[in-house]
C-alpha cells in the first residue's frame, strides 16, 4: 500500500481478543466479494463454524493498518495455511504477499488448500508460487466446493 505503514501482529486464542468482530467482519466481506459459488445457507453456516469454532481454536497472524485496524489475516498450522482473508478494497495492495512471505520465513514450505471456483485465489497462490498437487471434489464437510491442493516448497 503505497504511502500506508501496514503492521503484521500474532495472536493467539482469539476468543479473547477484541479484534475477533472485526476479523469476523472481514472474513464475511472476503467471501461476500470472492465467493460467489457459495449456496446462502453454507455462507451461514460457515460463517458460524469460523466465528465460533475456528477463531477461538486457532493462531491467526493479522495484518494492520497505521491505526492498528486489522486489515487481513492468515491462520497458519505449521506449514500449512488454513485461512488468508484481505480486506476487498485492499486485494491487490501486497498484504495477501505480504502475510505469504511471513509464513515461509516461519514455515519454509507451504501448503494451502483453495477453492477451485475462487478463480482470484487460484491465481494469487500460483503468482506467488505454489504448484497444483491434487484436488478434491468437495470441501473439508464434503459440500460441493472442489478444492485445489497447492505447495511451495
Amino acid at each position: 500500500m503505497q504511502g500506508k505503514n501496514i503492521g503484521l501482529f500474532f495472536f493467539e486464542h482469539l476468543s479473547i481478543s477484541a479484534d475477533l468482530p472485526a476479523l469476523v467482519a472481514i472474513w464475511r466481506r472476503s467471501v461476500q466479494a470472492t465467493h460467489g459459488f457459495l449456496r446462502e445457507q453454507d455462507f451461514q453456516e460457515i460463517e458460524t463454524s469460523v466465528s465460533e469454532k475456528y477463531f477461538p481454536n486457532t493462531d491467526v497472524w493479522v495484518a494492520v493498518d497505521e491505526y492498528d485496524r486489522p486489515i487481513g489475516f492468515m491462520g497458519l498450522s505449521q506449514a500449512h495455511i488454513d485461512t488468508l482473508f484481505i480486506e476487498p478494497e485492499l486485494l491487490g495492495k501486497g498484504i495477501g504477499t505480504m502475510l505469504i512471505a511471513h509464513a515461509e520465513h516461519v514455515s519454509g514450505s507451504l501448503t494451502v488448500d483453495v477453492n477451485e471456483q475462487n478463480q482470484q485465489a487460484v491465481g494469487f497462490y500460483k503468482r506467488m508460487g505454489f504448484i497444483e498437487t491434487g484436488r478434491s471434489a468437495a470441501d473439508d464437510e464434503g459440500r460441493p466446493y472442489p478444492l485445489l491442493h497447492l505447495s511451495k516448497s
